[in-house]
């Protein structure tokens, strides 16, 4: 019987627990924390997006900044339908939103993590929490895991310890090439005064990141959030995550340009304008939004343009600076946000070193690696929680071969 470690009880390592011990292999977990699946619990607001309603393995991949290539080919083995399949058969009914996000219907991701623990109890894993792997060596076609204790021994690892610089640091002593952890999907602070005192609003916008001394911009759009620290929502998090190495080697600093009306070209924006003009001349130019702008938002934005009276005061002169102050409206980065949004990293083992098919190490047989300790990392809205599944079922299946 072929035994296996398994360091790290997230949903990679979990997940891939489950289908080593299902196939034969002696399997335990090994958990520095109190509690397994701790990021599980905690993913979606308590809810836990398990996964994204999508069956194209095209468009799935597109959704990584970092990993999307290989996670293509991954997605052949075990994609969203397959995960949804899982957790069905397990027991767990799950719900697709309307905007392709997918929850159990209970809304409490303590549905999915009681469901995991239930089925690798059932399959026989063994799970140690509160046990930190201080090395890991290979020996003699053996793996030797020294805790804290104890050393145990092993035919095959699974390296599934999150974006922890510690758990990575682990293959990089055994010569794999680590790519430094960074944040990868955050806020960012903006202390403009566009911004002051609207924490709450929300408008859809298309938003580019630029960091400061590098060329690169990275767009995303949707809807655009105004925090008390800066900026959040969908489309500030899709952008941070694409830019988050340009922004790390930058200190967090550049240049935000939010396009306010993206549904619009900007030649109509600026004939709508001119209608408002014609149509309405006797009102002032604050009693009339425009684009679905919040109307404190649209006052704001009135005033950084010079705008301010009735309708027909305004030149087209001012109308144009008006269109640009909604398309190109710029605000600067000064910093990331809270911590509270940095729940995935960018970095990890390189991708290069990893045959995909058995997240198998290219370097030392018998080692694999899933889940965030790679160096691939996703957008919000459950593609994170997938290649954890995906990596993790991939590896537990290969793991519970012998060592040929």
């Amino acid at each position: 019987m072929t035994t296996v470690a398994i360091i790290g009880a997230g949903a990679a390592g979990m997940f891939a627990a489950i289908q080593a011990a299902q196939a034969g292999a002696q399997v335990v977990v090994l958990e520095s924390g109190r509690t397994p699946l701790a990021k599980v619990a905690i993913a979606g607001g308590g809810r836990c997006n398990v996964t994204h309603d999508c069956i194209d393995p095209v468009a799935f991949a597109s959704a990584y900044p970092r990993g999307g290539r290989e996670l293509r080919a991954a997605f052949a083995h075990f994609q969203a339908r397959d995960c949804m399949q899982w957790f069905s058969r397990v027991g767990v009914a799950l719900k697709t939103e309307p905007d392709g996000r997918v929850f159990p219907t209970s809304d409490d991701s303590a549905t999915i993590c009681d469901a995991i623990r239930r089925e690798a109890r059932s399959a026989g894993v063994v799970l140690r929490t509160q046990h930190r792997v201080r090395a890991l060596s290979r020996l003699d076609h053996t793996y030797h895991i020294r805790l804290d204790h104890q050393e145990i021994s092993a035919d095959r690892v699974l390296l599934a310890s999150g974006g922890a610089r510690q758990g990575m640091a682990l293959a990089e002593g055994l010569g794999h090439t680590i790519h430094d952890p960074v944040p990868a999907l955050f806020t960012v602070r903006c202390r403009d005064p566009l911004l002051k005192d609207l924490a709450g609003i929300a408008s859809t916008a298309r938003v580019t990141v630029q960091a400061q001394d590098i060329t690169r911009e990275h767009c995303a759009e949707g809807p655009l959030l105004i925090t008390h620290w800066g900026l959040s929502g969908p489309a500030l998090l899709k952008a941070s995550s694409w830019a988050a190495r340009d922004l790390a080697q930058a200190g967090w600093k550049g240049t935000l340009t939010v396009d306010w009306c993206p549904e619009h070209h900007e030649h109509a924006v600026r004939q709508q304008l001119r209608d408002l003009r014609s149509q309405h001349p006797r009102k002032q130019v604050a009693s009339l939004t425009f684009a679905g702008i919040p109307r404190r938002l649209w006052e704001r934005l009135l005033a950084r343009a010079g705008m301010s009276g009735a309708w027909a005061t305004q030149s087209n002169g001012a109308i144009e600076g008006l269109v640009q102050t909604l398309r190109q409206c710029k605000l600067a980065i000064t910093d990331k946000g809270p911590f509270r949004e940095e729940f995935v990293v960018c970095g990890g083992v390189a991708r290069k070193e990893i045959d995909w098919r058995r997240m198998e190490s290219r370097l030392l047989p018998g080692l694999h690696v899933a889940g965030e300790a790679l160096d691939q990392d996703g957008l919000t809205g459950g593609f994170n929680l997938q290649a954890a599944w995906t990596t993790g079922w991939i590896a537990g299946r290969a793991m519970a071969a012998p060592l040929g």
